[in-house]
């Protein structure tokens, strides 16, 4: 192609004149409803528009900010607000209302006092009671319970069906209308279950405890180690031992002073021996309860004493049998208990299981 060819090509590339180069019109037939239909603006108007003030600027900008730090404000408030509001669990119940009986006990830093009415206790909180005051409180759905003078009681647990209290020390009178196995008491040597009771726990300054019932039955357990205290029973626990073996409190006081040396001495097999046969030689029909205990508390070669001792007290029901026992056959072992009339065992093997999976302490 020739230099001035080439150069009218080129002239139309630029401004339509020329001879029109085949590929461009192509181009030009392709893009040409996109083409720019308005007027081109005027450069004289725009540069005649004056700025705005600088002040104005500096204005909204300070204004903006202040704006911002009232919002990261805002902000940072309701994020304190939603991690350390109390967050609704199902530990959370009605309160437990706490009424004077004698004296000013206090519920936390809340005195009261004999005009102040009743307070509630919450969960975490603990009711102490001086050397002259006494209290009550009571859930309308669970009981009452009163503490005598001198005592230290904290709510640990507070939801549906499921009420735990733990005495550090002092004196308890509890009278529980919930159904069984709903209200749990922790002591520093063991836990409380009620099984539908009224019952008397006290706990000393040393950790060591006394539960007496006076109607139904209640659990007491440490470390797989179980005692049950029906009605007219007693039972004494100690820290790091555990319960003892229950006993009837009209027990003679030989078969009282042996059994407790029996659970919480440290003696020599052969004053354990000696213990073990004053106790199976002063047993009554009514203690039973006792030598029942008894048969899981002893060695494999003292268990056939035991075990025959019980049987002349309270024979066997049917199905229950001496060598069953002997290998401490749990079905066998309650089957035996329930024929006492104390209570159906099967309670206990019930809420036990229910409340130690969610236990508040290593008891």
């Amino acid at each position: 192609m020739s230099e001035k060819k080439q150069t009218m090509k080129d002239d139309y590339l630029w401004d339509r004149s020329g001879k029109p180069d085949p590929e461009v019109q192509k181009l030009e037939a392709a893009l040409g409803r996109y083409r720019h239909n308005q007027p081109a603006p005027s450069f004289e108007k725009i540069r005649d528009l004056r700025p705005v003030k600088q002040h104005w600027s500096i204005f909204s900008l300070r204004w903006s900010y202040q704006l911002g730090a009232v919002a990261a404000v805002v902000l940072l408030a309701a994020t304190v607000f939603l991690v350390l509001r109390p967050k609704p669990t199902e530990n959370a119940g009605p309160s437990w209302a706490v009424a004077r009986l004698e004296g000013t006990p206090r519920v936390g830093w809340h005195s009261v006092g004999e005009k102040s009415g009743p307070v509630k206790m919450g969960i975490g909180q603990t009711l102490v009671t001086d050397g002259s005051s006494r209290a009550s409180i009571t859930l309308d759905e669970t009981g009452r319970v009163e503490v005598d003078a001198g005592s230290r009681l904290r709510l640990v647990t507070n939801g549906p069906g499921r009420k735990r209290l733990s005495l550090e020390r002092g004196t308890i009178h509890a009278t529980i209308w919930a159904p069984p196995g709903e209200f749990v008491v922790d002591t520093p040597s063991a836990v409380a279950v009620d099984l539908g009771c009224v019952y008397t726990l006290h706990v000393d300054d040393s950790g060591a405890g006394l539960l007496r019932t006076t109607m139904g039955w209640v659990g007491f357990k440490l470390n797989g180690q179980e005692s049950f205290i029906p009605a007219g029973a007693v039972c004494k626990t100690r820290p790091k031992i555990g319960p003892g073996t229950p006993y009837m409190e009209d027990a003679p006081a030989s078969f009282l002073d042996a059994l407790s040396r029996f659970d919480f001495e440290s003696i020599t097999p052969a004053e354990r021996n000696a213990l073990l046969g004053i106790l199976l030689a002063d047993a009554r029909k009514n203690d039973a309860l006792t030598i029942w205990h008894l048969l899981s508390r002893v060695s494999d070669a003292d268990r056939q004493g035991v075990y025959d001792r019980l049987a002349s007290l309270a024979p066997p029901p049917a199905g229950v049998t001496r060598n069953g026992i002997l290998r401490l056959d749990r079905p066998m072992l309650d089957s035996w208990w329930n024929s006492f009339g104390f209570g159906d065992i099967y309670l206990w093997r019930t809420y036990e299981r229910d409340w130690s999976q969610h236990p508040s302490t290593d008891k």
